[in-house]
C-alpha cells in the first residue's frame, strides 16, 4: 500500500513517478530476510518518507521515518496501543482494530 501526496507523480498514468510519501508493507510467511532487506534499502534510497512493516503473526507494526536520508525506527507498535504516524499526525490507528480478526 502507498500514499502519494504529490499528484503530479501520477500524471503519466503509469504508476508513481518518484517515491511515494508512505509505503505500508504487510509481511507474509513467505517474505525472506533478503527480500525485506532489499525493499528496506530501496525505499530508503528512493526517498520514501515513511515506511511501515506490518507483521500479522506478531501483531506488530514497525515504523521507519526518513531523517537525513537514513531510516530511523520508532518503538514497535503492538496490541493495546494507538499508533500515530510521524508524517501524518492525523492518522491514529488502534492496534487492536488492525489485528482484530487474526
Amino acid at each position: 500500500l502507498s500514499i502519494i501526496c504529490d499528484l503530479s507523480k501520477l500524471a503519466n498514468g503509469n504508476g508513481c513517478n518518484g517515491a511515494p510519501d508512505l509505503v505500508i508493507e504487510i509481511l507474509s510467511p513467505g517474505n525472506t530476510k533478503h527480500e525485506m532487506d532489499t525493499k528496506f534499502k530501496l525505499y530508503e534510497e528512493s526517498g520514501v518518507k515513511e515506511y511501515w512493516l506490518v507483521q500479522p503473526e506478531d501483531k506488530t507494526i514497525f515504523v521507519y521515518t526518513l531523517v537525513n536520508n537514513i531510516y530511523i525506527g520508532l518503538k514497535p507498535f503492538t496490541e493495546g496501543q494507538i499508533m500515530e504516524s510521524p508524517l501524518f499526525p492525523e492518522i491514529k490507528i488502534k492496534m487492536d482494530d488492525v489485528f482484530e480478526t487474526i
